[in-house]
């Protein structure tokens, strides 16, 4: 198996990761939302507008 992050040979220890520094990595890209999948539902993509409207018009500090 090879590491999703940079396609090295996996490590039992971090499996299915090589490194601490990849399953690190991967970890990251969840918290952001890197990972996210698009709803196609029209009231996710409403309030998803809304949202993204509601910070743009927030102050800058």
């Amino acid at each position: 198996m090879k590491c999703p992050i940079c396609s090295r040979p996996a490590a039992s220890e971090y499996r299915p990761f090589c490194s601490r520094r990849c399953a690190d990595v991967d970890l990251g890209k969840w918290v952001s939302g890197a990972y996210s999948v698009p709803s196609q539902d029209p009231e996710d993509v409403e309030r998803a507008i809304d949202e993204v409207e509601a910070q743009l018009n927030q102050p800058r500090h």
